[in-house]
């Protein structure tokens, strides 16, 4: 998986913690592994920051947490969180090490972060460590959601620790090397409101104010605009993933990012037939994080975070709670608006009529019906306006007469919009991926590279890398899982 001959170039790290509340980061060395070897490098994530895209001699040294890359100051940072709803107020990174800033060549900061580098001071019972397999499902997911166009953590390297990491068996270890505009979440403000200190949540705010949203800065009232700068940012991060099928499964506070990125790819998954009460997380058994519950969680998260910022938004707390529920009811509104707007581009409609949103959720009625599968479905729909044939080892539309009704009313809504088919066409296929991180996929390369077989992981990367590729070479990535290959549980990595 290395990308050819090393670069003797040196990857340059910054520090912008100078703004940060006391307490936030604790410094913290990695633990050495015995025997570190790259097994994958994002030549695409690194061209981005700036890197070549050729590894460097020392990558292994590096990303392995057995020597620090030059400019790196190694910090474990706090946070507090609600996990399935209770409030713990010391979280934190218990086994992911913060490295420093890289700033990009168009001038955009990223945070590097080493993920399975060792015990932290938050690591409570954990080894600080982390298994091969997780690491390749967030790389693998990640990338995915990237190619999506979905924000997104991103995985930059994979280093096999040459040790093993003791789960409910022994299994290879592995470092990740883990790429965010910075790992800030809605539990970093909880960590200090929970204590009382309003002086560091604000100091906290105006760090994310500087970080991720500076044109809030001089405004009147920065820091009811940085709520419902986020509010907003989730409200439409949330929409993209429910039009995707994905299942975060454990949004708890401390895994919602600021920057409004995907962050913490533990036991997440894709939907394989439709059903919004899927549940994927084998901790999640009351379904508090089930597919068709995220827009409601992400609301109830926002609302944790509006409770940290209460004091700052004004000293009126009357006021400064109806602020703060203004936020929450506008949250609605911004995700009904996202889900809307993505809803009409998966059927191919570019202007707006009242009964769109009903005639989408008419057709996830008719795929319930018969549990098709999410993805097929609709890219199979893409295929319709210009004609051109389905797959016919692939399931396509369910054949029913809900779904049947359903094609007459979309048919005629399609009709209005007078455009011409192929350009409808195309557009569906730009917005409906024949490919997604499948579970069942992801658990056999993970399987394969637990064998010392890589190949099934670096096929699968590239499949999942181009997602609206139908191609005959994507066609293997596109299959369904059969009954015996479904994945009815995802598990964390701790």
């Amino acid at each position: 998986m290395n990308a050819g001959m090393p670069s003797a170039v040196n990857p340059a790290l910054l520090i912008d913690r100078a703004a940060w509340p006391p307490d936030f980061a604790r410094p913290t060395a990695p633990t050495p592994v015995p025997a570190p070897r790259l097994l994958a490098w994002n030549a695409d994530l690194a061209e981005r920051l700036g890197w070549p895209a050729r590894p460097s001699a020392l990558a292994s040294l590096w990303f392995g947490g057995n020597v620090p890359p030059p400019g790196a100051e190694p910090v474990a940072t706090a946070y507090a969180g609600h996990q399935f709803g209770v409030f713990v107020p010391q979280l934190g990174d218990g086994r992911a090490l913060l490295l420093g800033d890289v700033l990009a060549p168009d001038g955009a900061r990223f945070e590097i972060q080493l993920k399975g580098a060792g015990r932290t001071p938050f690591s409570r019972t954990g080894d600080g460590r982390a298994a091969l397999g997780p690491v390749l499902r967030e790389y693998l997911v990640g990338e995915g959601m990237h190619a999506l166009g979905i924000p997104s953590t991103r995985a930059l390297a994979v280093v096999l620790s040459g040790q093993q990491v003791l789960r409910e068996q022994p299994l290879p270890g592995a470092v990740l090397t883990r790429v965010a505009a910075s790992h800030v979440r809605v539990g970093s403000f909880q960590y200090y409101a929970a204590r009382g200190d309003l002086a560091s949540v604000r100091q906290l705010a105006d760090w994310t104010i500087r970080r991720h949203y500076p044109e809030l800065a001089d405004g009147d009232a920065p820091y009811l605009e940085l709520l419902r700068a986020v509010a907003r940012r989730q409200a439409e991060l949330v929409a993209a993933w429910m039009h995707v099928g994905f299942v975060h499964g454990v949004m708890n506070t401390d895994n919602m990012a600021v920057s409004g990125e995907t962050i913490d790819y533990g036991p997440c998954a894709f939907l394989d037939e439709y059903h919004p009460g899927k549940v994927f997380s084998s901790i999640d058994r009351g379904g508090r994080y089930a597919y068709g519950a995220q827009p409601g969680i992400a609301q109830w998260n926002l609302a944790r975070l509006a409770e940290s910022l209460l004091p700052l938004l004004d000293a009126d707390e009357e006021k400064a709670l109806a602020q703060a529920r203004q936020v929450m009811e506008d949250f609605v509104g911004w995700y009904g608006e996202a889900w809307r707007a993505g809803g009409r581009r998966k059927l191919g409609l570019a202007t707006a009529e009242d009964g769109d949103e009903e005639l989408a959720h008419a057709f996830l009625d008719a795929l319930q019906e018969v549990e098709a599968d999410y993805t097929l479905a609709f890219r199979a729909l893409s295929h319709l306006p210009d004609g051109r044939p389905w797959f016919e080892d692939l399931p396509a539309l369910p054949k029913t007469p809900a779904m049947d009704a359903w094609l007459r009313r979309w048919r005629e809504r399609l009709a209005r919009e007078a455009r011409a088919p192929e350009d409808v066409a195309a557009g569906m296929r730009a917005t409906n991926p024949a490919v997604i991180p499948r579970n069942h996929q992801v658990e056999a390369a993970i399987t394969a590279a637990y064998r010392g077989e890589p190949d099934v992981f670096e096929a699968l990367l590239a499949a999942v890398r181009r997602p609206f590729d139908d191609g005959e070479a994507q066609r293997p990535w596109m299959r369904p899982p059969t009954v015996g290959e479904r994945v009815l549980q995802t598990f964390c990595g701790t």
